[in-house]
Parts: structure tokens; C-alpha cells; sequence
């Protein structure tokens, strides 16, 4: 089924060199990243609109394109329920509670903030440890997921589908710091969008229309949203989804990426209007996502052919993947802008993982150890934390690749 071909191959390099582009111009402008409140919090001056959707995409990825929609063709659309316990949360708890308290503290890590409150490094040093476990996995569980759609679209070998998103990630993120990772953040925003409407707008168009979408889904029972049955053995039911997720919105909250985001903003008020942006973005992309889970759907059922119950793919993962060479035969660089999508998806989430365990680490850890650093060789000692992760998380990735069910449920 593989139709990769010269213009996908070029759509998808281009989007990659657009990225190790604006490491470099970040890397050779400005104060070239030779301190680290340049590199890790961008000399707190960073703008609104940038930062709200970096903020946004740092926690998309892979998982938001391929996994949700996974899980929407397996099991039905009532994930959607937890988009408003997370949203609420993120836009009440974060722009009302935690900006107003952490912006002022002027602080570049989380776990600063545990110390003082708790008046214990010990206290901090275990938020730094979980911290950084949280995230080596998390990435790895995200370039697991580029790799399958890769591998679905292209002839590139799992294995090195991980190890491309991860050396591009290391570079621009080692290069450019934190403005690097938002300002890609900002361009991979526009390809993962892009790349996600026209899978459902061609998709929709296949299938015969948005009634005809609809009706294939309702009759599958992909709708069944408010189900209040309070057995929590039950896979999705109201009660978990959405006040399970408005308590998991308290992880997006305290995040070290969005402190990071945070404080890198000049004003207190500029900070707030971040989250307050972000929340309904990622209510926004969430939507999204379910849509392509829908369509696929109903794309199968129209055909009268499920891929999974054929044996054409052996993983609900590879549903996306697979929908897209379906609708997409014949047509150049359709499937080039989705494998861009994808790893834009991706990159935004390792970029900024990177980026917030390389500001952990020096400031939880090698700061307190190394007294009479100079701002340069903490810099320097930063960017190296930056390849370390990230060769971590290469490591995790081939692990996860052994973990079966759907990278959302991952």
C-alpha cells in the first residue's frame, strides 16, 4: 500500500529543515544562548500568542493524532467529555491560582518552588526525580507513535523514524533554547492543523458528506457520550472522564513546561492571558483529533471493510496511518503533509520536554553542586543535559515499542 513518494518525501524534509532552521537563527541571534535565562526561560520577554500556543502544543503529540482517533474507532467518542474537566481546570487553576503565583517568584524550575515552600531539598529533589522520570517516558511514548505512522507511510524502519524525530528535536532544541522550541512550536502548530482538516475534510468528502459521516457513526455507537453508570471498572463512563480529568488538569497546571512558559513571560497579566488562551486551543485540537476517529469510522464502515477485524493492521495505531493512504492514492504530497503533521506533533512535545529537563537539571541538581559557575559553562552544561534526555528517551521509545494497546491508553 506504500505510495510515498518524491513530493512527500520533500513536503515532510522541508518541514524538518524548517525546524533545524529556527534553532539556527535563534542559535546566531539575540544573546546566541550563552546564558541561561536566555536558553532555558528566553530573558523572561518572551510574547503572548507564541507562548499560548506552545503551551497548547507541548502537550500534543503523536498521541493527540494517532491515539485519540485510535481510541474514538475502537471505543467511541466520550473522550471527549474529558476535554471540559481538563479545560476548566487549566484556564481556572492556572491563570487564577498558579500564574499569579509563580510569575512573581521570577523562578526558571517547578521544584524551586517546592523548596521554598516546603523548606526542604529533599522535598525538591524527589519533585525533580519523578519530573524527570514523567518526561523521559513521556517522549519516549510519543517518538513510538511517529514511528508507527512512519513506518505505516513510508519504507523508513521504526527504529529509525525514532532516532530522526529525536536527533532533530536535540539539535534545535541545543541551538536555539527556549525561543527555538516555542517559535517551531508555532510553525509545526500550522502543519499539524493543516494536516489534520484535510484528513477529515477528504475523508468526510469519501464517505459522502458530513449527514452521511454522522449517521454511519450514530448507528456504530460512536456518540454514546453520557453514559452515567457508576461502575468505574467501566471503561469510559461521565464520572471518569470528566471529573478524573479535571483532577489531571492539576498535572498541566503545575507542569514544568508550563511554569517554564510562565516565567518566561515579562508581565503577570501577559502570563494569564497565555493560559487563558491555551485552554481553548487545546479544547479546540482535542475536537480535532475525535473528528479523524469519526471519519475513519465511518470511512470503513461505508467500504464495509474494518481493517483491524481484516487483519490489514494489526494495531488501532496504525488506523490513521492507514485512512490516509487510503484517501490519499493518487494525489502527491498528501501523504508527505501528514507524516509532517505527525512529526510536527511529535517534535513539539520532545522539543519542549527536552528543553524543561535541561532546566530541571541545572537548576535542581549540577546549580547547587557547581557554585562558581560562570553563566557560559552553564549554558554549555545545559545544552549537554539536552542530548542526554534525549538519547534516554530514544531508549524508552524501543521499550514501549513491546507495550500493546492504543498510544492513549499507552
Amino acid at each position: 500500500m506504500n505510495s510515498f513518494g518524491i513530493v512527500d518525501y520533500v513536503a515532510f524534509g522541508a518541514t524538518i529543515l524548517m525546524s533545524l532552521g529556527i534553532g539556527l537563527y535563534f542559535a546566531l541571534s539575540g544573546g546566541r544562548q550563552r546564558s541561561t535565562s536566555e536558553f532555558l526561560v528566553g530573558g523572561r520577554n518572551m510574547q503572548i500568542i507564541p507562548v499560548a500556543l506552545s503551551l497548547m502544543v507541548s502537550f500534543e503529540s503523536s498521541i493527540m493524532i494517532l491515539g485519540i482517533p485510535a481510541e474514538v474507532y475502537v471505543n467511541g467518542a466520550q473522550i471527549w467529555i474529558s476535554t471540559f474537566g481538563q479545560c476548566l481546570m487549566v484556564f481556572f487553576l492556572t491563570g487564577l491560582l498558579v500564574v499569579p503565583l509563580m510569575h512573581p517568584l521570577k523562578i526558571t524550575s517547578v521544584n524551586e518552588y517546592i523548596q521554598r515552600r516546603f523548606n526542604s531539598r529533599a522535598v525538591r529533589l524527589l519533585g525533580t526525580f519523578v519530573g524527570l522520570l514523567y518526561y523521559v517516558f513521556y517522549m519516549g511514548i510519543v517518538v513510538f507513535g511517529t514511528a508507527i505512522g512512519l513506518e505505516e507511510v513510508t519504507d523508513i524502519p521504526k527504529v529509525w523514524s525514532m532516532f530522526l524525530v529525536i536527533f532533530a528535536a536535540i539539535i534545535y532544541t541545543a541551538m536555539g533554547g527556549i525561543k527555538a522550541v516555542v517559535w517551531t512550536d508555532v510553525f509545526q502548530t500550522f502543519i499539524m492543523t493543516l494536516g489534520i482538516l484535510v484528513i477529515i475534510i477528504k475523508g468526510t468528502l469519501d464517505v459522502g458528506g458530513v449527514v452521511e459521516v454522522w449517521s454511519a457513526a450514530s448507528k456504530g455507537g460512536r456518540f454514546n457520550m453520557l453514559n452515567f453508570d457508576p461502575d468505574p471498572t467501566v471503561r469510559h463512563t461521565f464520572w471518569g472522564l470528566y471529573f478524573g480529568n479535571l483532577a489531571r488538569g492539576l498535572h498541566l497546571s503545575f507542569n514544568q513546561s508550563t511554569v517554564q512558559r510562565i516565567c518566561s513571560m515579562k508581565t503577570l497579566r501577559g502570563a494569564q492571558k497565555v493560559t487563558f488562551l491555551a485552554g481553548p486551543i487545546y479544547w479546540l485540537s482535542f475536537t480535532l483529533s475525535i473528528l479523524i476517529g469519526i471519519v475513519a469510522y465511518s470511512y470503513y464502515d461505508h467500504l464495509g471493510c474494518d481493517p483491524l477485524a481484516s487483519g490489514q493492521i494489526t494495531n488501532p495505531n496504525q488506523i490513521v496511518p492507514f485512512l490516509t493512504v487510503d484517501i490519499f492514492k493518487g494525489i502527491p504530497g498528501m501523504l508527505g503533509l501528514f507524516v509532517a503533521a505527525l512529526c510536527s506533533a511529535s517534535l513539539s512535545t520532545v522539543s519542549s520536554g527536552l528543553s524543561s529537563l535541561s532546566a530541571t537539571t541545572w537548576e535542581d541538581i549540577l546549580k547547587h553542586h557547581l557554585p562558581n559557575h560562570s553563566d557560559f559553562k552553564a549554558t554549555l552544561v545545559a545544552k549537554v543535559a539536552v542530548i542526554i534526555y534525549g538519547v534516554s528517551s530514544l531508549g524508552v521509545a524501543i521499550l514501549i515499542s513491546l507495550v500493546g494497546g492504543t498510544l492513549w491508553q499507552v
